[in-house]
């Protein structure tokens, strides 16, 4: 009598521990993306002082970097979906690895430019890769742990390449510093090869519990095997989808704006120095991981999870209204951040589980690509025009335009939700 929950509870710590490795996997994926970012703006002192290079063309190697992502983010999500995600992340933390030996071995900014391309394209296949993998792999009793770890783990690696770099760059030069990172990357790409048999295929019961609600998975159409142009002309018709890429180009205006210019607006408004500054951004985004963790539970306690990121984006965007105000005590205006970096956490989780509704059978990695495409929008044009605003004397205009873009994204989070279900249905019938 006692063998079948015996069998039951070993499958159970199997089906848990397959999942955790997954995640694990995944998220030093994630992470070596989220490092390898800030390689190079982590090298321009270094640079600037082999190379004499000004900052015009050092700034323009991390702008090649992101567009050469943007561009590749988008498409790389069908190939994704034809191909399987697992050979494309090591092809993108490949990518890396040389990236890293060509700035290493660099003789002349076209080294540094070709670099720059080269990682800019293994940068853009994470988001497609990542959330297919999740999806597809990792049990939905888990999913919601799997995308708090998941933007977790990039906060870590942002955090570990200033230290990393700037250490080895002590202790040795700045081209030993590129090969380590290189050599960083290629570890987590042996992890990633080892462990290839658990990111490949499919668990048969996540597909089932993504299926859209009234409809099984059978019934809907594998956009896989349609062609690149009948995915999209699918896909683009689809009002939920351009309200997840709105929503992601509106969270990643309201970051933006906290990132870069949340210390300047500290001095002014509050007198707060430059060093507390800084540890008050930390904190954001300190706080903010600790809000991704806490998301990843909250995602399991309601099907609507449009409402948690409702919920959370506004308060985040009140706070950072309320910063702007100017009314608090300095001290209060720093724990006021955290707190909003908290809240803007706690929406991340949730965010993701609402755009896996939204994305029908066998376009997992084109729907992750595309909205999340939104993101590299947002971060190009944020920083410009919240500049021009401190320019021209609006020095609280990157706060409320970081609080209203937060509720935009708010109020676009529950029409996602809303046309969601329609988007799904309508794609589970398309070409029929």
């Amino acid at each position: 009598m006692s063998a079948i929950p015996d069998t039951e509870a070993v499958d159970f710590r199997q089906i848990r521990r397959k999942d955790w490795t997954i995640i694990g996997l995944i998220g030093s994926a994630h992470s070596a993306s989220h490092f390898f970012q800030l390689v190079f703006p982590t090298l321009y002192l270094s640079l600037a002082h082999e190379f004499g290079y000004d900052f015009v063309k050092l700034g323009l190697l991390a702008s090649i970097f992101f567009l050469v992502s943007c561009l590749g983010q988008a498409s790389s999500g069908f190939v994704v979906d034809r191909i399987g995600p697992a050979p494309v992340l090591r092809f993108g933390l490949a990518s890396f690895v040389v990236s890293g030996v060509l700035i290493g071995s660099a003789n002349g900014y076209a080294m540094l430019v070709l670099a720059a391309v080269i990682g800019g394209m293994g940068n853009s296949v994470f988001h497609p890769v990542d959330y297919s993998i999740m999806n597809h792999r990792v049990s939905p009793a888990r999913l919601g742990h799997a995308f708090s770890t998941h933007g977790l783990t990039g906060n870590l690696g942002w955090a570990l390449t200033p230290v990393f770099m700037a250490t080895i760059i002590h202790l040795s030069n700045w081209r030993v510093a590129a090969f380590s990172a290189a050599g960083l990357v290629a570890f987590v790409l042996v992890l990633t090869w080892l462990g290839r048999s658990l990111l490949a295929g499919t668990n048969q019961q996540a597909v089932a519990a993504s299926a859209a609600p009234g409809a099984s998975s059978g019934s809907q159409v594998d956009l896989s095997r349609q062609s690149v142009g009948q995915t999209l002309a699918t896909l683009l018709v689809q009002p939920a989808l351009w309200g997840a890429f709105l929503f992601f180009m509106f969270t990643s205006v309201a970051l933006s704006a906290v990132q870069n210019y949340t210390i300047p607006m500290l001095g002014d408004i509050y007198a707060i120095d430059k060093v507390l500054a800084g540890g008050t951004l930390s904190a954001y985004m300190i706080a903010a991981a600790v809000g991704m963790l806490a998301g990843g539970f909250l995602v399991g306690t309601t099907p609507n999870t449009e409402r948690t990121v409702f919920v959370s984006l506004l308060l985040a965007g009140a706070l950072l209204a309320v910063l702007a105000l100017g009314t608090v005590p300095p001290v209060v205006a720093m724990g006021l951040v955290a707190l909003a970096g908290f809240f803007s956490g706690v929406a991340a989780p949730s965010r993701d589980m609402l755009i896996r509704r939204v994305t029908p059978k066998g376009a997992t990695g084109t729907v992750y690509g595309l909205v999340y495409s939104g993101m590299d929008v947002g971060s190009s044009l944020a920083p410009v025009g919240f500049g021009l605003m401190l320019d021209a004397g609006l020095g609280r205009g990157p706060w409320f335009g970081a609080a209203t873009a937060f509720a935009i994204a708010a109020v676009l989070a529950v029409w996602v939700a809303r046309w969601a279900g329609r988007s799904v249905a309508a794609v589970s019938t398309a070409r029929a």
